[in-house]
């Protein structure tokens, strides 16, 4: 099997970049994939200049409507006086050829023609101003064209319609590439990404982690103690705007941030306890509680910023996961997969990291992977892996922006980091080292 990156994606500027590496003793391609920022499409100059033009032109195209009945009407007032305005003229010119007809009479008579004639005057200046908009409207015609020139030179060839299309079938391309990745070893994470900031210093959002999924709601839980109160936006484009949501009331409050959306349900730990709750949005009930056994709570075993952070829920491409110590493992993190219906725990592992030593942690692929600090200089500095029951240093740094990350979970349907930083909500692109598959597997 060849191991040619180009069959998949042609050039890094259509997102996805797969780089050949290896082959492996089965023949199959080992590549490094590094995958594209979100909405990369949306944040391109020229399409925001695209969006900047059309709204000029709507903005243009209304104030051209305006002008039209306006005109329209004014018109319509100006035939209306025209032969007052002629009944008028005749008098005057009757008056200037001949003074003495001008009695006392016939000048109150004139006088009450040109009273009538008086709202004229604000038509003709309106007319005078509109005549300076369409100047105005002409130069920004102009000024459009120009831009527009502009833009076709740049982009060669492509009309708007057929950019649009390309982009399309990108989109598709890139589901497609999903779809044949399989899981990998986090190599790094890239540049912030700054959605939104609302909210105290503490708390979580998140979005739901099943794959396959095409729920595009986001959720927002502010603070650590005590909290009731879920927002639920209906994108992620609502959420950054702060509007479209509806608000859940849980029936039972949590404890800590180390929430999870998974399958249409809300997974948390419940205040003063060592239970985990299964919380239905749609329905907006409870489907089941079950206590982790020998879990530590109420800020017994934290992570280094506390919070009553003892029990961190997560999902990644495996399935449902729960981070949490005991005391009979002195306070390192243990690992447990949960069945997600009844969460009962199916398999456990005990890590050997001291997690009051950690500042967050998240699992890709199988694999958790655990910060040194919550604080500025923070770096991902364990990785344990529950395939073989091994662990490793590692050393991939990020940038903790605002200093302070409460909360850090993977999302394997979009293969990005959600954090909640200092008051900020926070997204990181992550490199894996793939393996892809091939048909033949």
């Amino acid at each position: 099997i060849k191991c040619d990156h180009n069959a998949l994606y042609p050039s890094p500027e259509e997102g996805w970049q797969i780089y050949s590496s290896a082959q492996d003793a089965d023949g199959k391609c080992i590549c490094t994939v590094v995958a594209p920022a979100q909405n990369m499409c949306n944040r391109d100059p020229r399409s925001r200049q695209l969006r900047q033009l059309m709204e000029k032109v709507q903005n243009i195209t209304q104030s051209m409507e305006v002008l039209d009945l306006r005109t329209y009407r004014d018109l319509q007032y100006v035939r209306d006086t025209e032969n007052l305005m002629k009944t008028v003229d005749g008098k005057l010119k009757t008056a200037s050829e001949n003074p003495r007809s001008l009695n006392p009479k016939s000048f109150q008579e004139l006088k009450d023609k040109m009273t009538q004639l008086l709202p004229l005057l604000p038509v003709l200046e309106q007319y005078k101003t509109d005549a300076g908009m369409i100047l105005r409207l002409r130069d920004e015609v102009q000024n459009l064209s120009l831009v527009l020139m502009a833009i076709q030179e740049e982009m060669g060839a492509y009309d708007y319609e057929e950019l649009r299309q390309r982009v399309l079938l990108l989109e598709t391309r890139l589901h497609s590439c999903m779809q044949k990745l399989g899981c990998g070893k986090l190599t790094g994470v890239s540049n912030p990404i700054t959605v939104r900031a609302s909210g105290s210093r503490f708390g979580s959002w998140m979005t739901d982690t099943m794959i396959p999924s095409s729920d595009n709601r986001v959720w927002c839980m502010d603070g650590y103690f005590k909290g009731r109160r879920v927002l639920e936006y209906r994108t992620l484009n609502d959420f950054m705007k702060g509007q479209n949501f509806v608000q859940h009331l849980l029936p039972h409050p949590w404890a800590g941030t180390g929430h999870v959306v998974y399958n249409g349900s809300l997974y948390y730990n419940k205040y003063q306890s060592n239970i985990i709750i299964k919380y239905h949005f749609r329905s907006r009930s409870v489907l089941v509680q079950r206590s982790l056994s020998g879990a530590g709570y109420n800020n017994t075993f934290p992570y280094s910023w506390g919070g009553s952070s003892d029990i961190d829920l997560m999902a990644d491409e495996n399935g449902l996961w729960a981070v949490y110590t005991t005391i009979p493992n002195a306070g390192n993190i243990v690992i447990s997969r949960l069945e997600p219906q009844s969460l009962e725990v199916l398999q456990t592992w005990d890590t050997g990291f001291p997690k009051r030593s950690a500042g967050e942690s998240f699992m890709i692929c199988g694999t958790l992977y655990v910060t040194n600090s919550h604080l500025a200089g923070a770096k991902i500095y364990f990785a344990y892996y529950t395939n073989t029951s091994s662990y490793e240093y590692t050393d991939i740094p990020f940038h903790n922006q605002y200093s302070h990350i409460s909360m850090m979970d993977y999302n394997p349907r979009e293969r990005v980091l959600y954090t909640w930083n200092n008051g900020h909500q926070v997204l990181y692109n992550v490199t894996l080292f793939q393996v892809i598959k091939t048909s033949g597997d």
